[in-house]
């Protein structure tokens, strides 16, 4: 298979002139707010007219480093759409002895009013602290009176004693950007390795600066008769390395078909702290591995630690165990044991919050309470098991070793050459059929004798749809009869999480508005409660709708309402891997019975479309004798990830697809 970098390339920018503007807070123009529409780009809700951060780091005798981010945005208001633009938040961190601030400041929506400019200030009700666990916290602002048209503004300040790596910065988002300037000051004590990724590139220049820091100090002075104090200044002097980044006329980032997650591509920088430099130390080598990384981590009292408690669950175990001797019984009754006992909710990290055995007694517990006490378990009745760090698809891939790379477990059995990755987190989960926020590229497994390895998260199995259906055509046109649908591994999956808690009655208007608003009866549905079973439905149809009628002649195509309408693959050229999250087959086996009196005029002639490397495969099968006709089709895809190397060639196989599922059989009248 070819290969390619997803993520260094390189993207020409050909930038416009947009009105002339001054990037500094307050100095909104009328111009500005009576513009209607972006000039570049016509179809912006929204457009950042200016973005501007700088990281310091300033230094106190008592304190030390402390880094100091400052960012101030400008953000125009096109749509109704856009008005999400006008709120902004910041995780922030609260853990440990290292909290982190925000502080939000000339935060001011601007509205032309009767040809004025008319300002209106964020109050404190427009702030807001969400708790997200025990070591994030959320600060949001909702900036008033936002309109079509308005212009808001404001500045946040972050103070963070953590200096090992400085939160990334993106120079393009889903809307356009003007003007977008990153400016960071680095003392020569630190050095970070900088990472850049996405398909524009800033303009970059950098400079050694000799930066000053004054104090006041004092001494006392104590005599028998009186006590006096010294005021001195004393200077401290080190050279700073300042960088700059600068982007003009940053384009919206658009988002494609089967993309995974947008912001892995997205223009932007990283640091990670790798070298430390204090005067008369010695010098320390910060530059990691991902074995160091997984061994930190496993250290963590809320990681490691956790994975030992087992005497909350001892008793219930010995219980559920009692005469199983079978390796694949006993984690098939373990897995679902912790799916039943506890619910997740909803937050994702590898560090526990509240706790394992307070998982255990609530009922509910964060993604590593639960997977660390599925580990706990497995290893307590003999099972080789380990936790599994992931990054989930949210969370994006990370290009260097770094804590941060992973914000999720999953628990790992290794078995000879076998590997069963579990995630109890959802209930429709099986043993390597895990939630799809977990299938992202790459996790590690972390051993209790210390070593770690790479693990594809990866789905290899193929999932099948398998569709059979046998329909009678009559003479006005209606088409009748009965359709069973299987559906297999992660198909099963997806149905269950999308329409398992669906009414009968809900479910059936969605399928009769899919299914071209046939009508649907006689519908029968099984597996959805058992996992270890396709879902199969059974049902009939009815559908006046599928056949044109011109003359004698009756047009209808082979694959009915199975038809795929348009190629989902539009743009020209590609930029992203293509991501069908896991390999697929679709496989139909239609039989038709055409009405008495009518025989067959012309038919799709069948075909093979083959692709590249046996990435894509599909057969087209037709054949007619008499007053019957027999489609079989087969499309699967062979691969989770496509690179966009292939994409020309891909998109040349979904139109050829198209055209052919969108021919016409025609019969006519004897």
């Amino acid at each position: 298979m070819k290969k390619t970098s997803f993520i260094l390339l390189f993207f020409t920018l050909f930038t416009i002139p947009l009105f002339s503007q001054k990037n500094e807070l307050g100095k909104v123009t009328l111009e500005e707010l009576s513009q209607k529409n972006h000039p570049i780009d016509s179809s912006a809700v929204a457009a950042i007219l200016f973005k501007i951060g700088e990281v310091r780091f300033e230094f106190s005798p008592e304190e030390g480093f402390e880094m100091v981010t400052v960012v101030k945005m400008k953000i125009k208001i096109y749509k109704k759409e856009g008005y999400e633009w006008a709120n902004h938040s910041m995780k922030v961190y609260v853990g440990g002895n290292t909290k982190e601030t925000v502080s939000y400041k000339n935060a001011i929506t601007y509205n032309l009013v009767d040809g004025k400019i008319e300002k209106t200030k964020l109050k404190s009700e427009g702030e807001f602290v969400e708790k997200v666990n025990k070591y994030w916290d959320r600060k949001k602002i909702t900036m008033p009176n936002v309109k079509e048209g308005s212009i808001v503004e404001y500045e946040y300040i972050t103070r963070s004693k953590q200096i090992g790596a400085i939160d990334r910065w993106d120079f393009q988002t889903s809307i356009p950007i003007n003007f977008c300037e990153y400016k960071t000051y680095i003392p020569e004590f630190y050095e970070y390795n900088v990472s850049q990724k996405g398909y524009i590139f800033p303009k970059v220049e950098s400079e050694k600066v000799l930066k000053t820091n004054t104090f006041t100090s004092k001494e006392r002075n104590q005599t028998s008769t009186r006590v006096s104090t010294d005021f001195s200044q004393e200077k401290f002097e080190y050279q700073e390395l300042k960088t700059v980044f600068k982007l003009q006329n940053v384009p919206a980032l658009k988002d494609e078909s089967y993309v995974n997650n947008i912001n892995n591509y997205t223009s932007s920088v990283e640091f990670e702290l790798s070298v430390i430099r204090y005067p008369n130390e010695p010098v320390k080598s910060l530059s990691t591995t991902w074995e160091a990384v997984t061994k930190t981590i496993y250290d963590d009292p809320d990681f490691g630690l956790e994975l030992n408690k087992t005497g909350y669950f001892e008793d219930d175990l010995n219980l559920l165990l009692k005469d199983v001797n079978d390796q694949h019984e006993k984690i098939a009754i373990i897995f679902n044991f912790v799916k039943a006992k506890v619910k997740w909710n909803e937050f994702n990290s590898y560090q526990c919050d509240g706790g394992v055995k307070r998982a255990y007694k609530d009922m509910i517990g964060n993604s590593a309470e639960i997977n660390l006490m599925l580990t706990a378990m497995l290893r307590f009745a003999g099972v080789e098991a380990n936790p599994v760090l992931v990054s989930t698809r949210s969370n994006g891939i990370n290009v260097f070793p770094n804590r941060t790379a992973f914000n999720y477990v999953i628990a790992a059995v290794e078995n000879q050459n076998e590997l069963i990755l579990l995630d109890a987190t959802d209930k429709n989960a099986l043993p390597n059929i895990l939630p799809i926020r977990d299938l992202n590229w790459m996790g590690r497994i972390i051993r209790k004798n210390g070593s770690s390895a790479e693990v594809d998260l990866m789905s290899k199995t193929v999932s099948n749809n398998v569709t059979n259906m046998m329909v009678t055509l009559s003479k006005d046109g209606v088409f009748e009869g009965k359709i069973r649908q299987q559906h297999f591994d992660y198909n099963a999956y997806f149905f269950r999480n999308r329409y398992g808690e669906l009414s009968k009655d809900a479910y059936l208007e969605y399928l009769e508005k899919r299914n071209n608003n046939c009508e649907v009866i006689e519908y029968e549905v099984s597996g959805k409660s058992d996992l270890s079973q396709p879902i199969v439905e059974n049902y009939s149809i009815k559908s006046s709708n599928l056949v044109e009628t011109i003359g004698d002649k009756m047009y209808f195509s082979p694959l009915l309402f199975f038809v795929m309408s348009e190629n989902p693959f539009k743009q020209d050229v590609r930029e992203y891997p293509i991501d069908f999250i896991f390999p697929t087959q679709d496989r139909f086996m239609i039989n038709i019975t055409l009405p008495d009196g009518y025989s067959i005029e012309s038919m799709p002639t069948s075909i093979s479309v083959p692709m590249s490397d046996d990435l894509i495969n599909a057969k087209f099968l037709l054949s007619g004798e008499g007053n019957r006709i027999q489609v079989s089709y087969i499309k699967e895809i062979k691969a989770s990830i496509i690179s966009p190397e292939y994409y020309d060639e891909l998109k040349a196989v979904f139109n050829e697809l198209v055209k052919k599922e969108n021919e016409k059989i025609v019969i006519k009248k004897i």
